[in-house]
């Protein structure tokens, strides 16, 4: 994976993240199932959802398939592989690519819980073994 784009195709935008969460929870799925997941909580119209969705088939990230007089989307890139890149995007521009840093951050900032860090020393002896 590359800094500046997913394998697919260009970066995802925060409004085109938006979209692809309802995608990615239910698909395939029309605009009208997408604009009633998100329109109404964040103040956009039908256009706004089509022009995003436009903008993430063109980027690779959607495929289309006609359904009628409508299109069904489904997603090309997985979730996973989608946070994970965004990860490792975080830790290369903030954290100058050491994770350790990013824990030791928000360890100071008090955003982690017992919880979380019970989780954390979980996964650390996971990935030990």
């Amino acid at each position: 994976m590359s800094d500046s784009k997913d394998d697919k195709g260009e970066r995802i935008s925060e409004a085109e993240h938006a979209i692809m969460e309802v995608i990615w929870d239910r698909h395939p799925v029309s605009a009208t199932d997408v604009c009633n997941q998100v329109c109404e909580a964040r103040g956009w119209s039908m256009p706004t959802v089509k022009t995003l969705l436009s903008r993430l088939v063109s980027k690779g990230a959607l495929a289309t398939e006609p359904d009628g007089r409508r299109f069904l989307y489904t997603p090309l890139i997985e979730r996973a592989d989608y946070v994970g890149g965004e990860s490792r995007r975080l830790v290369d521009r903030l954290f100058g690519g050491r994770a350790a840093s990013l824990f030791a951050h928000l360890a100071e900032s008090e955003a982690l819980t017992d919880e979380d860090l019970g989780e954390i020393e979980r996964l650390l002896k996971e990935m030990r073994k």
